[in-house]
C-alpha cells in the first residue's frame, strides 16, 4: 500500500530522513526507533502535509504526487498523538468532521453520513458517549473518539503517531486491539512507537529507523532481535523468552 523510494527531508541544514526506501504491507506495521531519527516526519510525509525534498512516495501503486489533496484525505487517515480542540464540540459533531474528504465545500453532513458516524462509534463501543463533550472524555477515550474521527474518511490506510502513550495499562490493551481488527478489517495500519516490546506485541511488520544508518525492515519476530534494536538504541538490548513469548528488556 506503501512504498518510499529514497525519501530525503531536513529541517533548516539539518538532514533527518536520509535516502529512506521501505515498502509497507497490507496489516499492522510498527515504525520504530530512538528521539529524532524522523518517526513522525514521515508519517507526515506519507500523509501529504510534507513533501519530501528527494525521493519518490508510492500510494497504492500510484506516484502520490498524482493524487489531490481530497484523494488523499479519502484514502488516508491520521490518529495523531496529541490534538488541541479549540471548539466545544460533542463526540458526535466531532468525529463527522472526517465526513469533510467527502462532501462538497458548502454541503453538510446528511443522513447517510450521520448513519456511519453512529456505525462507527458503535463498533469502538463508544456509542453512548456521542452528545458527550470531548473535552470532559478521559484521555482512552479522547483517543478512541480520534480514531473514530479518522474511520469517518473512510480511509484504507490509517497513520497512528504513538497511539498508546500517556495511556494506562487498560486503555493500552482497548487501542492496540481495535489496531488489531481494523487490520482485519483490511485497513492498512501504520504507527509510530518509542517501544519495542508494543511492536513486538502487535505489529506484523516493522521498520527499524536508526540515526544516521540506513532503515531496517522485516517480519517483526525476526528483526526484532539482540543485535538490530542494540545497533539501533545504542545501549544493550536483551530479547528473551518468557512463557514461550519473546520480551525485550533494555537498561
Amino acid at each position: 500500500m506503501i512504498a518510499l523510494d529514497r525519501v530525503s527531508f531536513g529541517y533548516d541544514s539539518m538532514l533527518v530522513l536520509d535516502r529512506v526506501t521501505v515498502e509497507i504491507p497490507a496489516g499492522v506495521t510498527a515504525l520504530l526507533g530512538p528521539n529524532g531519527v524522523g518517526k513522525t516526519t514521515l508519517l507526515r510525509i506519507i500523509l501529504g502535509i510534507l513533501r519530501p525534498q528527494a525521493g519518490t512516495v508510492w500510494i497504492a501503486g500510484r506516484p502520490q504526487i498524482k493524487y489531490s489533496r481530497r484523494e488523499l484525505s479519502q484514502m488516508i487517515g491520521l490518529v495523531p498523538q496529541n490534538e488541541t480542540i479549540t471548539f466545544e464540540l460533542s463526540v458526535r459533531e466531532y468525529v463527522l468532521l472526517g465526513r469533510a474528504p467527502h462532501l462538497h465545500p458548502v454541503e453538510i453532513p446528511g443522513p447517510r453520513d450521520l448513519e456511519l458516524v453512529s456505525s462507527i462509534l458503535d463498533s469502538l463501543g463508544i456509542l453512548a458517549l456521542q452528545d458527550r463533550a470531548v473535552s470532559s472524555l478521559s484521555g482512552g477515550e479522547r483517543q478512541l473518539v480520534i480514531i473514530a474521527r479518522a474511520l469517518a474518511q473512510h480511509p484504507q490506510i490509517l497513520l497512528f503517531d504513538e497511539p498508546t502513550a500517556h495511556l494506562d495499562v487498560a486503555n493500552r490493551a482497548r487501542i492496540a486491539s481495535v489496531m488489531r481488527r481494523l487490520a482485519q478489517h483490511g485497513i492498512t495500519v501504520l504507527f509510530t512507537t518509542h517501544d519495542p516490546n508494543l511492536a513486538l506485541a502487535l505489529a506484523d511488520y516493522t521498520v527499524l529507523l536508526p540515526k544516521g544508518q540506513p532503515c531496517l525492515a522485516g517480519p517483526t519476530p525476526s528483526l526484532l532481535n539482540t543485535e538490530n534494536l542494540s545497533a539501533v538504541y545504542g545501549v544493550p538490548v536483551e530479547v528473551v523468552a518468557v512463557d514461550g513469548r519473546a520480551l525485550i528488556l533494555m537498561p
